[in-house]
């Protein structure tokens, strides 16, 4: 199994990062108005918007090289929560593309989102 890649300093994140909670309700309305509530699944969802900047060429060509084995949003890997260290074992990018940016030597940067898949 793939895991998300580690910067050199062993972080998986820089600041600011988001993670967010998804949950899934479904609403019944009834003709009289009343409305009946339940969860379509158990637990939450998380998603987290990983925000790195000031990347040398090899953490951006390490990156880079994880995009493109895990083919955008068709590939599965195992990603640690940066807020508690919680590995989820089944995760996949929420987007297709890498959008990398080179400001100058060794100051490459790049938004991933990462999002857990229902297992």
């Amino acid at each position: 199994m793939n895991s998300f890649p580690t910067l050199k300093t062993g972080a998986v994140a820089q600041y600011p990062a988001q993670r967010t909670l998804n949950f899934s309700t479904q609403i019944l309305r009834f003709v009289d108005g009343s409305e009946q509530r339940f969860a379509d699944f158990g637990t939450p969802l998380h998603q987290w918007t990983i925000q790195l900047s000031r990347l040398d060429e090899q953490e951006m060509h390490a990156l880079q090289e994880f995009c493109r084995e895990m083919a955008g949003q068709a590939g599965t890997f195992s990603f640690t929560d940066p807020w508690d260290g919680t590995v989820y074992p089944s995760c996949s990018l929420g987007r297709d593309e890498f959008n990398e940016t080179f400001v100058r030597e060794l100051q490459g940067a790049a938004v991933l989102v990462v999002r857990e898949n229902r297992s």
